[in-house]
């Protein structure tokens, strides 16, 4: 039940929803004064979700920085899927999370960790037989990855999961603490707290970052489509940071 209810109060806090919303009421409402306040109301609303500006801002202050572990050994990293999509056919593919999968094997490469711990099932309400899960196994096979250093966790759909699921492999393991925890720069302060409130050490590794740190220009006044989808992602790790909190 937490589940479904989790994606229907992600859906309806959409700033885009609530644009179309504010400016359909201004068509139907026959009053001409609410339909002035609702234009109004609804164009605002579609300039300040997407300014770049301000999702620069807000992103740099909720971001984690990004950490070096220089020489520093760990015993796992732990990959947070999140990272592949699904197709109309039923394969997989890396979408525009990939960069967690591409640092975290680096890792593992350069022997940052000796083990990797994958960990992610199918997220959607209407789940199909597809794993994220199983799918990272077919890459990490074809790069050559022995399985003694892989663990694979296919059933978590959401942080929460990621975090006991992972916590129960870890433990039958034997890997002592901490971890290196790999998922993208938006998700990673949610992502350590409830880690760390399932009683797992992590130091956490930010990649994937959605914003870069540039020079003001006029290009940052201007709104653009693709900062609705970037603000669609703070928002659920907001409301996802609180219910963490509170849980």
């Amino acid at each position: 039940m937490y589940f479904i209810l989790s994606k229907v109060l992600y859906i309806l806090t959409l700033p885009f929803l609530w644009s179309f919303g504010l400016l359909v009421y201004a068509i139907v409402t026959k009053s001409a004064k609410r339909r002035y306040k609702l234009l109004i109301a609804g164009v605002a609303l579609l300039y300040v979700f997407g300014n770049p500006l301000l999702l620069n801002l807000y992103a740099r202050g909720w971001d984690e920085e990004p950490y070096n572990p220089g020489n520093r050994k760990f015993s796992c990293i732990i990959l947070l899927g999140g990272f592949v999509s699904e197709d109309e056919s039923g394969h997989g593919f890396l979408n525009d999370s990939k960069d967690r999968y591409t640092q975290a094997t680096l890792l593992l490469k350069n022997k940052t960790a000796s083990h990797l711990l994958m960990t992610g099932g199918n997220g959607n309400l209407n789940p199909s037989a597809f794993s994220e899960g199983a799918y990272v196994r077919e890459l990490l096979h074809k790069q050559g990855f022995l399985d003694s250093a892989i663990f694979i966790e296919s059933k978590a759909r959401n942080t929460f999961e990621n975090a006991s699921l992972s916590h129960a492999i870890i433990k039958k393991a034997g890997l002592k603490p901490p971890y290196l925890l790999v998922t993208s720069a938006f998700h990673m302060k949610r992502a350590e707290l409830i880690f760390k409130k399932e009683g797992l050490q992590v130091v956490g590794y930010p990649c994937d970052y959605k914003t870069l740190k540039s020079a003001l220009s006029l290009y940052d006044f201007l709104p653009s489509s693709v900062n609705y989808d970037k603000w669609n992602l703070y928002i659920k790790e907001l409301i996802g940071y609180v219910v963490a909190v509170l849980k």
